[in-house]
């Protein structure tokens, strides 16, 4: 029988793991807030896959600020792990060992493991991943099945907008609508897709900006903050309508960031994923690319919400020995 990989995408606001043969699953954990306990969650998700007989992994989690470098943050993750290989921006997988001489290649990889595998339904030609999550989107530019990124790290990559820090739940309003809003954390756009139907409730997420729960009328009182007010004050019409304008103009952010790394020409296929992957779909609507693969549709919802963990399972397991 071919062997079973467990991935895993160490974040620092969810941890995400996936088998080679399709299994996956994603849980939210403030890194930042609690590295104490780091080792005793990765242990609980990784239990939930006895059938895999090895391990590997990416991670953005050593960027936390509760970490006084990657390094650092690198060295306290790979600690609480067994044995495994971890995914480097080389295109390869290096060993823990190395990881930790040269950190810089496998910091925040998680974009390039992704784009990897995305990269085999375009085998020729130019094309562009984009990989919308939680908290920030990746837009990587492909050629002939791989990754032809500007940038490699987090800081070169926000400058050509292969980066845009700007996802679909954990992002502040006030980041993407700076203007007649509090500048204050009031509220996510987790609230401003709740409240528009675009996500479904989630009653039990309490990781929002107030410690409520993740429902419509909890997201509408955030969303009331933000605009100073309250649901009593404001009404329901005019919270809609500001819903509205600050998911348009999140859409306009994502459109302009790929019409950046598409030097704005005319776009080629685009592979779209992730957790948000429609608003990535959105976004499409407005550009007119050559054509749009969705992996969702591919490979299904929950392997393409984890797909940076899904990628570095099969890489390993199609790995030659």
């Amino acid at each position: 029988m071919p062997k079973i990989v467990l991935g895993l995408d160490i974040g620092g606001a969810n941890l995400k793991a996936a088998t080679s043969a399709g299994r996956a699953a994603s849980v939210a954990f403030p890194l930042w807030k609690s590295p104490d306990k780091l080792a005793a969650n990765l242990a609980d998700l990784i239990a939930q896959f006895p059938e895999a007989s090895e391990l590997a992994i990416t991670m953005t989690g050593e960027s936390c600020d509760c970490f006084a470098n990657r390094r650092e943050g690198m060295e306290f993750i790979l600690k609480t792990l067994p044995a495994t290989r971890v995914w480097s921006t080389a295109g390869k997988f290096v060993s823990v060992s190395e990881a930790l001489t040269d950190p810089i290649k496998v910091a925040a990889a998680n974009w390039h493991a992704g784009a990897t595998f995305a990269g085999r339904y375009v085998p020729s030609g130019e094309a562009i991943f984009i990989d919308v999550g939680s908290t920030t989107t990746d837009i990587v530019p492909l050629r002939d099945g791989k990754p032809n990124s500007v940038g490699f790290t987090d800081a070169e990559r926000l400058k050509v907008s292969e980066l845009v820090y700007s996802g679909v739940k954990r992002t502040p309003v006030c980041a993407v609508m700076p203007e007649k809003t509090c500048a204050e954390f009031f509220a996510e756009m987790r609230d401003v897709n709740i409240v528009l139907g675009l996500m479904p409730e989630a009653p039990g997420e309490t990781d929002t900006a107030d410690g409520r729960p993740a429902t419509e009328a909890m997201c509408l009182a955030r969303l009331a903050r933000m605009f100073g007010g309250d649901t009593e004050t404001l009404g329901e019409d005019f919270l809609l309508e500001g819903a509205e304008r600050i998911h348009r103009r999140q859409v306009q952010i994502l459109c302009v960031g790929i019409r950046d790394v598409g030097q704005n020409r005319d776009l080629p296929t685009v592979i779209v994923g992730g957790t948000g992957e429609w608003l990535a779909l959105r976004a499409m609507a407005n550009l007119q690319p050559k054509s749009i693969l969705s992996l969702a549709g591919v490979i299904g919802k929950p392997l393409s919400g984890c797909l940076p963990a899904y990628a570095v399972a099969l890489l390993a397991s199609e790995e030659k020995p």
